[in-house]
């Protein structure tokens, strides 16, 4: 059976990236959708951490790197560890809640990073609230960009494993009904036995003696 997961793996990375390249709202990216995606969906978490990671680097080459980038890409790969604790429960209680805790995560660690990093704020509790403050308005962007991107990644990625096996099952049962796998040569062999076999001539009664 064909799985979709490589697939989505390296088209979630080339869309990731290319989305920050393209005009677009403030705060509104997929790239954390994927990094939840990833946790839920990737058994192997060093896979799982190499979508969003990936597609930071790529984008962050023509972008320019700049000195938050640590606390961005941290709040990307605490994303994934928690996609992963839906990954048995991908309903959509769960994963709702788990996309308005990245969104929450990714504010708090990538605005502490500004913070910290900056210097238009003051190292003080004072600092770190404006700081905070002054973030609010692009948090309402984050959180609906990060609930629409991962609606579509989640059902669009439901779509494509229902639709890949069935196409792989039909290749199947098309594969046999020409012969594949030798089907027409044990059809053959079968007949060509019947025809082998001794044929079991009737014999008429023993006529009566005419009187």
């Amino acid at each position: 059976m064909i799985s979709a997961r490589p697939l989505v793996l390296f088209a979630g990375i080339l869309l990731a990236a290319a989305s920050r390249l393209l005009p677009h709202p403030p705060n509104v990216a997929p790239v954390a959708a994927m990094a939840l995606f990833a946790g839920a969906q990737f058994s192997h978490l060093a896979a799982a951490c190499a979508v969003p990671l990936a597609a930071m680097v790529l984008s962050d080459v023509l972008l320019g790197f700049h000195s938050t980038m640590p606390f961005v890409y941290g709040s990307f790969l605490l994303i994934v560890l928690v996609g992963t604790q839906v990954r048995r429960r991908k309903t959509l209680l769960p994963v709702v809640m788990a996309t308005l805790a990245s969104s929450v995560l990714f504010f708090v660690v990538t605005n502490f990073g500004v913070w910290v990093m900056g210097t238009l704020y003051p190292k003080s509790w004072a600092g770190l609230t404006t700081a905070y403050v002054a973030a609010l308005p692009f948090f309402r962007n984050t959180v609906l960009g990060d609930l629409a991107y991962v609606a579509v990644l989640f059902g669009g990625f439901a779509l494509l494993e229902r639709y890949l096996p069935n196409r792989s099952s039909s290749r199947k049962d098309r594969h046999y009904a020409s012969g594949g796998r030798g089907g027409s040569r044990t059809h053959k062999v079968l007949s060509d036995q019947r025809l082998l076999r001794p044929q079991r001539i009737p014999v008429p009664p023993p006529a009566r003696p005419r009187l």
